[in-house]
């Protein structure tokens, strides 16, 4: 999913979005269960493995957000009656054994705790999230093939180590009561931090401050760049109503403001490839300066995703042929 603002110095750009459109502030505040609710999900199988934790709405904040602040989290939410549920969560469970201790499995049976599902928005299972610093990050939908499962988890472990979360647990920590040694991280530059506070109190006007002020400072800053890509984008669809935007960008399709709307939300919602191709149509069905300002939000949204990532070199190739 991409860079995620204020994160450390000199570190690989990863190609996840950190900060997903789901709010687990409410879950976060919760306070942490006793010792008699937490653990399984009522009626769901025992999970095995020391790093496979069953959680419920109860015991999320001290089982998944807090241990996220040290190793990523992987959640799989997942239903008895789930055919395909039933073939993914063994891999998924296999893949996690792999990791030893630094990332964390925790399954979510979405019949018994139905807050949390509503709270990943989750419209079909078996759907596979992570969430890395209390911060959700939208995985992928439905069974999938080893190889690509695979390819999902290593990227989710480059973000995570990215962003300053490099832990191990032992066995007692997944099993206990949710606590662990967190890394000592190394401290960002002074406007990355103030950048960073700011995205965490929701204040996007001073990150975004902060961020030009960096850039101001040192105007090949990388980071800086993508870090205010971001929170400009977060900016930008604060307040948006996602079924309103996308019922007028329906409506309206070359309409090159309402289909920017939704690329947008796709892109924070981490559905990278819809918002490319949102916009890459729309280039096709406009002209002037319509068309200019749609393939300059593309190439901006090029950035916000990070280079690296493989669907960038495949939309600009796309966004060639539209143009030309």
């Amino acid at each position: 999913m991409t860079n995620q603002p204020g994160m450390r110095a000199g570190a690989g750009r990863p190609s996840l979005n950190l900060r997903g459109a789901v709010d687990l502030g409410a879950l976060a505040a919760r306070p942490a269960p006793s010792s008699a609710n937490s653990g399984g999900a009522s009626g769901g199988p025992a999970s095995p493995g020391a790093f496979v934790i069953d959680t419920t709405d109860a015991s999320f904040s001290t089982e998944v957000i807090q241990l996220s602040q040290t190793v990523p989290v992987v959640l799989d939410f997942w239903a008895e009656w789930c055919g395909p549920c039933k073939q993914l969560s063994p891999l998924l469970e296999s893949l996690t054994a792999e990791y030893a201790g630094r990332l964390l499995l925790a399954k979510v049976d979405v019949d018994a705790n139905p807050q949390l599902a509503q709270a990943f928005q989750v419209q079909s299972i078996p759907s596979v999230f992570a969430v890395v610093k209390g911060q959700p990050i939208p995985l992928f939908q439905g069974a999938q093939p080893e190889q690509q499962v695979r390819a999902v988890f290593e990227e989710l472990m480059r973000v995570a180590e990215a962003n300053g979360v490099s832990g191990q647990l032992s066995g007692g920590d997944a099993e206990a009561d949710g606590e662990a040694e967190e890394p000592e991280e190394e401290p960002l530059p002074p406007l990355h931090q103030a950048a960073y506070d700011a995205i965490e109190r929701d204040d996007l006007d001073a990150a975004i401050a902060a961020y030009q002020q960096a850039l101001r400072e040192s105007p090949a800053d990388d980071l800086a760049k993508v870090g205010l890509a971001q929170v400009q984008l977060m900016k930008r669809t604060n307040g948006v109503d996602p079924n309103q935007a996308r019922q007028t960008a329906a409506q309206n399709p070359a309409d090159p403001d309402a289909q920017i709307v939704v690329a947008d939300l796709d892109v924070l919602g981490g559905h990278i490839e819809d918002a490319f191709a949102r916009l890459i149509d729309t280039v096709r069905v406009t002209a002037g300066d319509d068309r200019d300002k749609v393939r300059a939000h593309l190439v901006e949204l090029f950035e916000v995703v990070g280079k690296e990532d493989p669907r960038v070199p495949k939309a600009r190739i796309a966004l060639a042929n539209a143009l030309f």
